[in-house]
């Protein structure tokens, strides 16, 4: 069918060689270019794209810090638009349908693993697929129907973060109403969607964060406080919040850790985890390893490492967050495909608070360097 949008190119920001390393240390450029955009096969729809979002794989992809890198692959995990054609005889209903794209191939319903080769897309040989780009041709099983709440913009910041941290905080955490939940490293996607789902759950979250101004806002989005991980006694404030807002003659005690930093976690909060407490970790920014010991064994205290998740998990997710309301925080909106190289710039330097979202419109020069 033929595509009917008027142009057979898409601009996108594609993955190409460096021909020096950076200052910044990439030693990947990104780079705006056009693309043809070939005829749709049965089965497949394309996706005028709206809105993408960051991850912090697309500053390592640029550093050359991430597996099966491609040049000439597009950037992108997370997207969001709309569908605008189809190549099948009939297009069952999806035609000018709201969606956003699976950030991930290869994992369908498997409760606990991958059922084979996984992949995240974006920038990499396999899957060869990437969201920021004007339009994307994707298979119509690999889209989910975007939350009716939520603006195309503030749905490309759920994907793949909303992902990861619902495995994480509602599948290995098993959070529960009126637990304790500690989540570190406030600040980021998948903490801060965490922090939304623990406290849609009904449970207490408690969060770690190097800046204060980022825990005060965790505060205004529901948690009951928190303390900076720059101060080694950090542990102890967190336990005095906790007997602070436990009720009278319940255990001050937290029953989960959600975590991206790895490290001695387990030993630094072993302490204030209840007996067969969980420390789910989905990232390891402080060190690439997590001590554990016969304390930590005899307390039947568990680590649990934890992914993104499967198909059924986002949908599963969403559907959570549809029910509730949950509105991903958007810590700044980019406008313009060409403009790309501010929102590498926040996520290099740490300063954002949510996710950094690129509006798709407006582009310039195609082929430009950023």
């Amino acid at each position: 069918m033929a595509l009917g949008i008027g142009s057979s190119i898409t601009k996108a920001l594609v993955v190409r060689k460096a021909h020096a390393k950076s200052n910044e240390g990439y030693v990947n450029d990104v780079v705006l270019e056009e693309i043809p955009l070939r005829q749709l096969n049965p089965g497949e729809i394309l996706v005028k794209i709206h809105a993408v979002a960051f991850n912090h794989r697309d500053v390592w992809i640029r550093k050359g810090m991430y597996p099966s890198i491609q040049d000439g692959a597009v950037f992108g995990a997370d997207g969001a638009g709309v569908v605008v054609a189809f190549g099948d005889s009939r297009d069952d209903g999806m035609l000018n349908q709201r969606v956003f794209l699976l950030p991930s191939h290869g994992w369908d319903d498997h409760p606990n693993a991958p059922e084979s080769q996984f992949g995240v897309i974006g920038g990499v040989r396999w899957p060869p697929l990437g969201t920021f780009a004007e339009y994307v041709i994707v298979g119509k099983d690999q889209v989910i129907p975007s939350a009716p709440h939520l603006s195309d913009t503030d749905m490309a910041a759920w994907p793949l973060a909303g992902l990861t941290a619902w495995r994480a905080t509602m599948i290995n955490a098993a959070v529960q109403p009126g637990q304790n939940i500690l989540i570190t490293g406030i600040g980021g996607g998948v903490a801060l969607a965490a922090l939304q789902l623990a406290v849609a759950q009904g449970a207490s979250v408690y969060v770690t964060s190097g800046s204060q101004e980022k825990v005060n806002k965790a505060v205004e989005l529901g948690a009951k406080g928190g303390a900076s991980y720059k101060d080694a006694s950090w542990p102890k404030r967190i336990h005095r919040l906790l007997r602070k807002n436990s009720p009278a003659g319940s255990p001050a005690m937290l029953d989960s850790v959600i975590d991206s930093g790895g490290g001695d976690i387990m030993t630094s909060i072993g302490s204030i985890l209840k007996q067969g407490g969980r420390v789910v970790c989905y990232g390891m920014t402080a060190q690439p390893k997590v001590t554990f010991t016969m304390r930590e064994v005899l307390r039947n205290q568990k680590l649990i490492g934890s992914t993104m998740g499967s198909t059924q998990d986002l949908r599963d997710a969403t559907k959570f967050l549809s029910k509730h309301k949950i509105v991903p925080v958007v810590s700044q909106v980019i406008h313009g495909l060409e403009n790309a190289e501010k929102g590498f710039e926040m996520l290099r330097s740490g300063v954002q608070f949510g996710k950094v979202v690129i509006e798709v419109g407006g582009t310039r020069d195609a082929k430009a360097k950023l």
